[in-house]
């Protein structure tokens, strides 16, 4: 079981992995290798000493929360963050990675991860709106949990980035929780590739066609609805950091996001960093918040001008 969870992870992550016409076996001995990579990353990252809790009544809508390794003298900014998977699978204890969560501590914000219902029991609608939900939940229990509502940071990697994207460029999740794009103090999209829902779709039709038709369906008009590049226009949460590595699907998507939000007027940065590929997709999410990671002090240097540690 272990083994078919991790092929189906190396075949259906959210990367423009090259295939090689007519050469199938050779393709499977890849995706082998792949998910034994894969597989031995995510049990290095586990994390399972935060603190659980419920943010909705589906098994699935909970999330882990950490508060910053030393006592604050106030009330703590948060990171909160949105694992990937492809939006199928994925949870809170092994998509955040422990070198993010350790150093963002040390930084002075608390941390949490966030569980979401995942397709095809769930839409892609009702993640963002899961992603919602655990922010107002969050922000209704600040001051059992020590942390300033006003300062929290929405962060996802993969098709976590893609759900953070939406949720602070379409109003309607965050209307819906209760909230607006002034309850989020910025959004951090770790190298996602699925911010124009429809282009990505063509692009990636031959290696991620299934994954992307059970997300996104084949409706035109829903692809653009959750499409964050398409959504862009104001009003959107105040600022983004967009990250991302040198895979060619995911510099055109990342800089597609971006020049929308610029043209709504919206605060943007966005910064590339070596990598390439599966592992280089991986590594900008597992890396972040290692002292010796190059996306590590530019990440930290746009928190503190958001949240102000």
């Amino acid at each position: 079981m272990i083994r078919k969870t991790l092929l189906a992870l190396a075949a259906c992550s959210v990367i423009a992995v090259a295939a090689i016409p007519g050469e199938a076996s050779l393709r499977d001995r890849i995706r082998e290798r792949m998910a034994k990579r894969m597989g031995e990353q995510i049990k290095a990252d586990q994390t399972t000493d935060g603190r659980d809790m419920a943010y909705g009544a589906d098994p699935l809508q909970t999330l882990a929360f950490w508060s910053p390794a030393a006592k604050s003298a106030g009330p703590a900014p948060l990171v909160l963050f949105v694992h990937g998977g492809g939006w199928k699978r994925g949870d809170k204890s092994n998509g955040t990675g422990k070198a993010k969560i350790a150093h963002y501590r040390a930084q002075g914000y608390a941390v949490a991860s966030v569980n979401y219902r995942l397709v095809p029991d769930a839409t892609v609608e009702q993640q963002a709106s899961d992603v919602a939900s655990a922010l107002a939940y969050v922000k209704a229990h600040a001051t059992d949990l020590g942390i300033d509502p006003a300062r929290i940071v929405l962060m996802g990697h993969s098709a976590g980035a893609h759900l953070v994207a939406l949720v602070g460029t379409d109003p309607r999740y965050l209307q819906a929780a209760g909230l607006s794009e002034r309850d989020v103090a910025g959004i951090v999209p770790i190298d996602g590739a699925a911010y124009d829902v429809p282009k990505q779709m063509r692009i990636g039709a031959r290696i991620m066609g299934e994954t992307y038709e059970q997300a996104f369906g084949t409706d035109p008009g829903r692809q653009r609805a959750i499409s964050p590049t398409l959504q862009a226009a104001a009003p959107n949460a105040p600022a983004f950091l967009i990250i991302h590595v040198q895979r060619k699907d995911g510099i055109e998507q990342s800089r597609g996001l971006a020049d929308a939000l610029r043209k709504a007027g919206t605060s943007v940065q966005i910064n590339d960093f070596e990598g390439r590929g599966l592992q280089g997709h991986m590594d900008i999410n597992r890396k972040l918040g290692l002292p010796d990671y190059p996306a590590t002090p530019v990440v930290d240097a746009w928190l503190k001008t958001r949240l102000g540690a």
